[in-house]
């Protein structure tokens, strides 16, 4: 980093350059700030690229949560085009194989979320997916919303073209000890910014740890598989029954406790596990796979491989055919809150920190980016 660096002055430094942090950025730039992103690492190497690439708008949590994920793909759809970010297929097909799953797609037509959803019948979507065999299979919600990008390109794609296009400045492999606006204090020298919004991810120690502590965050560790390709194309990204009880925008549905009692008689260890699935295919055809939940202040390093089964188990389920061999494992990790899915909170009157703590900040962030901008710019009070 430069000298002449040291002595600018900046509108805005954003604090991690995860999704959301590049979200930020975007919408600050669009505002005509002068904005600097910082980061400790020297590329992306959290949660933004340890996910689905998958920008999931159905199930989103009613409300709020829901409208920030139409947004979000809204301007996902912009920047892909602008920034070369190939859209590597679109929609998701939810598929039921008991009773009482589709009693909960079908209270979810009925609310205002089932925009540009269908449900559809065995035979309608074995036509469209022959590979689809399950033989208790019951129906399909099918969503014409949903993007999918490939996160480990998509995120440094996002960034060289937030670079190239609006100025944004990037300084990579630093650390921020300390912030007292206007001074950004890094490992690399002292930042002048007159506002700053962190994003640190899970990181709940580093700064404002104070603030983050009063909210109660936990870490969620998730297991994720790479399968090889299984010689067809699936129609969108495909989930199963168990995501009926995980995502809010069916699970919060009073329809939703029946299933929720039966899939504890009938699959406890995935329960157990916070199993559910999600299947998106890559480009070259392979399959990204998962996924798991644990929770901990301190999630261990581990995968364990009878919780790879028990993804691998569902896939079979849904699907109704045998996994292809797994090429490729990782583990990721997030922010979890009990009681949000959401924490905005202003620790100074030109600062805000944001986390999103429910694994969607890929779906939510570009909506969240410009709430944070606008409560900077438009209000300079607290949210």
């Amino acid at each position: 980093m430069s000298r002449s660096l040291l002595r600018e002055r900046f509108d805005l430094a954003v604090v991690g350059a995860g999704i959301v942090g590049l979200a930020t950025a975007l919408a600050a730039a669009k505002r005509g700030l002068r904005v600097i992103v910082i980061d400790r690492d020297a590329q992306a190497d959290g949660a933004s690229v340890r996910n689905f690439g998958f920008v999931t708008v159905t199930g989103q949590e009613r409300l709020s949560m829901w409208q920030r994920a139409r947004r979000s793909r809204e301007v996902w759809c912009e920047v892909a085009s602008a920034a070369n970010i190939p859209i590597i297929h679109t929609g998701l097909w939810m598929t039921a194989r008991r009773a009482e799953s589709v009693e909960v797609l079908e209270a979810f037509m009925a609310t205002e979320m089932s925009v540009d959803c269908r449900l559809l019948n065995p035979a309608e979507a074995r036509r469209r997916c022959p590979q689809l065999v399950a033989p208790d299979l019951l129906a399909v919600l099918e969503s014409a919303v949903e993007v999918r990008v490939e996160s480990r390109d998509a995120i440094p794609r996002l960034a060289a073209w937030l670079a190239s296009t609006f100025g944004v400045t990037f300084m990579r492999g630093t650390s921020v000890s300390s912030i007292e606006l206007p001074n950004v204090y890094t490992s690399r020298g002292r930042i002048d910014a007159t506002r700053v919004v962190v994003c640190p991810g899970d990181d709940f120690t580093s700064l404002y740890a104070e603030r983050i502590a009063m909210y109660g965050l936990r870490r969620c560790k998730l297991q994720m598989l790479r399968l090889a390709d299984p010689g067809f194309r699936l129609p969108a990204a495909l989930m199963s029954d168990l995501g009926l009880t995980r995502y809010r925008g069916y699970a919060d549905l009073a329809a939703a406790g029946a299933l929720r009692a039966r899939l504890a008689s009938e699959q406890a260890h995935q329960l157990e596990h916070g199993i559910h699935l999600i299947v998106v295919q890559s480009a070259d055809g392979t399959l990204v796979v998962g996924d798991s939940h644990h929770y901990a202040p301190t999630p261990d390093s581990f995968s364990l491989q009878k919780v790879d089964a028990l993804i691998l188990e569902e896939f079979r389920l849904a699907l109704g055919i045998e996994p292809p061999p797994v090429m490729e494992r990782w583990i990721g990790t997030y922010a979890s809150a009990s009681d949000r899915q959401l924490l905005i909170d202003a620790p100074e009157l030109h600062a805000r920190l944001a986390i999103v703590t429910c694994g969607a900040g890929a779906s939510t962030g570009f909506a969240i980016g410009e709430e944070l901008i606008s409560s900077l710019l438009d209000t300079g009070a607290s949210t």
